[in-house]
């Protein structure tokens, strides 16, 4: 079984000498790993204590990142104390979804400036022929 804490107990493990950090209701001990982080200690003493899912997503980790942080997990949060796991955004803006509206939104998006274009050759033409 998974050892379970509370956000309270996280939060006891702030500084150098214990940084712990919670990640999508996972709790993680990265205090061995300050020195080899590549973002620098400060970027996880400034999560030290919290809920750092937030910060851990935005800055786009790899998947051998995500695989690295198996080693230092220590349990997970309670479960009255769990906040909802978003998905990772991994879209780029290639969608699958097959949905008319978003093909709809896609080709507008590439229809505009192709018209713009269109538009400002023939005003452009015209302009030349006339002088």
């Amino acid at each position: 079984m998974t050892t379970q804490y509370s956000l309270a107990q996280v939060k006891e493990h702030n500084d150098n000498k214990s940084t712990w950090i919670v990640i999508h209701n996972e709790v993680y001990d990265v205090t061995p790993f300050l020195n080899e982080h590549p973002g620098g200690e400060e970027v996880l003493l400034e999560q030290a204590g919290k809920e750092a899912s937030e910060a851990f997503e935005d800055v786009g980790h790899s998947s051998d990142a995500r695989e690295l942080m198996v080693k230092y997990k220590v349990g997970e949060i309670i479960p009255s104390e769990r906040t909802e796991v978003k998905p990772k955004n991994t879209d780029w803006g290639v969608s699958d979804n097959k949905d008319s509206s978003s093909s709809q939104n896609s080709l507008k998006s590439w229809l505009i400036p192709i018209v713009l274009g269109i538009i400002a050759t023939i005003v452009y033409r015209a302009y030349i022929q006339t002088s």
